[in-house]
């Protein structure tokens, strides 16, 4: 982690080393809806310092924002997870070339209903969960209560860094309940006192509660030291090596007191 940190670290100083003239024009971004909340709040910020900059965001997952960027429908693509080789084979064969740029940290946390007395789970007891193999709660110590498994759906990162560090390429089982966003997740858990769900960081809030993994809680420091097992970069992506307004856009969500001041206030883990 660490390493990777550091890589990350001097690619974005390398990033930010590079100026242009900003060009008055518009910027598209889909993909993932765990980046989505840093791609908007840093747009918004942007906008108000670029008024001749137009940004259009909209979420729809991981895949779908790649797919995108491959159909040459957007110009960056929001990714909880990095680029598939087959997306990069299908990509270059339409003359696309995605390069990555690490925007933020994140670690992804169980979350139960706030009633729920349930205080950790071990990595092998959340695998067990989403196989449907634990079907009640008191099996985990916790209230007399059937297990809700709520799940995010097969075109989100958030769910293949699950299905790859939880379930161990494993698939979750067929009776999950099945989620097209984070906010969606922590909605359905709220209102469910049997669910349980998994989240970005960024969106744990008082209408859920978050379980430790492994009695590691998912945080800011344990995702940067990686004692915390579930946890991942967020990327944007765009098709070769960015110019104009996107590259500024880049540089700007990169910039230590810049995107990465809002990356840190609304509950993600800045690079720097």
């Amino acid at each position: 982690m660490k390493t990777r940190r550091l890589f990350f670290l001097m690619v974005g100083l390398l990033f930010l080393s590079v100026t242009t003239l900003a060009s008055a024009g518009n910027i598209v971004i889909k993909g993932s809806t765990t980046v989505l909340p840093i791609a908007q709040k840093v747009a918004e910020a942007y906008m108000k310092e670029h008024p001749g900059v137009n940004i259009s965001i909209s979420g729809g997952g991981s895949g779908n924002g790649i797919k995108a960027l491959i159909d040459a429908s957007t110009d960056i693509a929001d990714s909880s997870r990095f680029i598939k080789y087959q997306e990069v084979k299908l990509a270059v064969g339409k003359g696309i070339y995605p390069v990555p740029f690490a925007v933020a940290y994140d670690c992804i946390v169980p979350v139960v209903h706030p009633s729920n007395t349930v205080m950790n789970l071990t990595l092998e007891q959340l695998k067990a969960i989403y196989k449907g193999e634990i079907k009640n709660w008191k099996e985990l110590g916790g209230p007399d209560r059937p297990v809700v498994v709520i799940s995010r759906d097969t075109s989100s990162g958030t769910y293949e860094v699950w299905e790859e560090k939880v379930m161990t390429k494993e698939r979750v089982f067929p009776g999950a309940l099945l989620q097209a966003s984070n906010g969606a997740i922590v909605q359905a858990v709220s209102k469910n006192e049997n669910a349980i769900g998994y989240i970005g960081l960024g969106y744990v809030n008082n209408s859920v509660k978050a379980v430790m993994v492994n009695r590691i809680a998912g945080s800011a420091e344990t995702t940067l030291n990686g004692t915390y097992p579930v946890s991942r970069p967020l990327y944007m992506f765009t098709d070769g090596w960015p110019k104009g307004d996107t590259l500024n856009f880049i540089n700007y969500v990169i910039h230590p007191q810049k995107g990465q001041k809002f990356v840190a206030e609304i509950g993600f883990v800045p690079l720097f």
